[in-house]
């Protein structure tokens, strides 16, 4: 998995598997699209106006938490 971050164009990209077929592209709203294949896999989310989704919660760090092992990471988000 991979969230990739565009600042010029205020985009964010999570990717759950590399493209390797035809995927089709849902506008869920004027702010969040979902790549997916048509067999149902979900290839990736993309943000658009990402700083604002981003930065809603958790003072603006993507937090990264294992469960099993109880851990927690956080990552500051480019400002």
């Amino acid at each position: 998995m991979q969230l990739t971050y565009d600042p010029r164009h205020n985009i964010a990209y999570l990717r759950f598997h590399q493209k390797t077929t035809e995927v089709e592209t849902i506008r869920i709203s004027n702010e969040l699209n979902v790549d997916l294949a048509p067999d149902g896999t979900l290839y990736g989310v993309e943000l658009l106006n990402a700083n604002e989704q981003l930065r809603a919660g958790d003072a603006g760090a993507l937090v990264v938490i294992n469960e099993a092992l109880g851990q927690r990471q956080e990552i500051p988000l480019a400002k």
